[in-house]
């Protein structure tokens, strides 16, 4: 064992987390949903027994901070901070069952700024143990759903339910199961429309160079303009073209609604899909072109069994980031009236009700790093197989 710690990542990580729960409220107790609550600090919480393994599994993790490095030490440290996040979920919840067993039908207990620097820094102990062993897609998924899985079978137990933001979930379930569709149709309408003009308007400037400085600048100028203005702009021609044609009105197409979101999005996504096509076409080797075309190939057979399979990489890449950003901008669509997990947002700034908010925020932070976390895997399995 070194006197200093070979990791400094995880031993700086760990420190923090210990900090926060040490020093910092983890949970607020509040009398109502519309009042701010009093933090309160882990230690003197209910179930002693949790906080003792916390602190036992926090202090390994700190002590294999000054181990030498091995694949068993990361491995190990892979496993306690995957524990330990599931122990800090725990006490979250048995701290709500706790202080809400003889409080008001009214009062609520939501998680407070030391859960969320603990959770946020102990995942980022399991990305380096991850990152240090070099985890291909199959261990990084397998990872991904042993966490997922011990966490649904927690909620599903019902440790979570005395929790404030399950409490708003409870109250609001049928609307939250409607907003979570329509958010997820409008990224997906929205994302198919790019693809379905992006990725022929790329290929078409990467056979025609001289249309990509007019083409990337119009699209470049799209990205300048904020969502909120763009969402604005799109509802006076929108409403006066479903009042020109009643036909399109009757379709649900009008100045607000999904109609002016998705015309948005679409907008948005444009950018990043034909870039990365014109990236992909272009990064093919001339030469492996030339062969194809050599053997007899069409324009449109080097396209689809050549260029696309090599390009492939730098497609799913732009999918990637065109899937991200579409979850995120989709919340600000509520504002005009097109539904989605937004609604729960705006609501909660509107109520000054934090857990409302997160009740919208944390579906949208989950579906995109659910999206970011699949195309990774998608773009890595791709390289593995452009590169064999």
């Amino acid at each position: 064992m070194s006197t200093a710690p070979r990791n400094r990542v995880r031993f700086t990580l760990v420190l923090a987390a210990i900090a926060a729960c040490g020093f910092g409220g983890f949970v607020a107790r509040a009398p109502t949903r519309l009042v701010s609550g009093r933090p309160l600090f882990l230690w003197p919480l209910p179930d002693p027994p949790l906080i003792l393994a916390m602190a036992a599994m926090a202090a390994a993790l700190l002590a294999l901070s000054f181990a030498k490095p091995a694949r068993i030490v990361e491995y190990a440290a892979m496993v306690l901070a995957g524990g330990l996040l599931l122990l800090v979920f725990s006490a979250a919840g048995g701290a709500a069952s706790g202080l809400m067993a003889m409080a008001p039908q009214a009062a609520r207990v939501s998680l407070g700024a030391a859960f969320w620097i603990a959770i946020f820094c102990v995942a980022m102990a399991i990305l380096d143990a991850l990152q240090r062993l070099g985890a291909g897609p199959g261990l990084r998924l397998a990872v991904v759903l042993v966490l997922a899985a011990s966490l649904a079978a927690m909620a599903v137990a019902g440790d979570f339910n005395h929790l404030s933001v399950l409490r708003e979930y409870a109250a609001r379930q049928t609307v939250f199961d409607r907003a979570l569709e329509r958010h997820c149709v409008l990224v997906l309408a929205s994302v198919g429309i790019a693809l379905f003009i992006g990725m022929p308007l790329g290929v078409f400037v990467a056979r025609r160079p001289a249309a990509k400085g007019p083409v990337f600048g119009t699209l470049n100028l799209l990205q300048t303009i904020p969502s909120i203005a763009l969402f604005g702009l799109l509802i006076a021609p929108l409403a006066a073209l479903a009042a020109a044609l009643p036909a399109l009105g009757r379709l649900g197409i009008g100045g607000i609604g999904p109609a002016p979101a998705i015309v948005a999005l679409v907008l948005y996504s444009l950018l990043p899909v034909v870039r990365n096509t014109e990236a992909g076409i272009a990064g093919v080797d001339p030469e492996i072109v030339e062969t194809a075309r050599a053997m007899g190939f069409t324009r449109r057979q080097i396209f689809w069994r050549v260029e696309l399979p090599l390009g492939l990489p730098a497609f799913l890449a732009g999918l990637r980031i065109v899937v991200v950003q579409a979850i995120g901008l989709a919340a600000v669509a509520a504002l005009i009236g097109a539904g989605g997990l937004g609604v729960f947002v705006f609501q909660g700034i509107g109520q000054y009700a934090v857990d409302l908010v997160l009740l919208g925020a944390i579906p949208i932070i989950l579906l995109a790093l659910a999206a970011d976390f699949i195309l990774a895997l998608a773009v890595s399995r791709s390289q593995k197989e452009k590169s064999a």
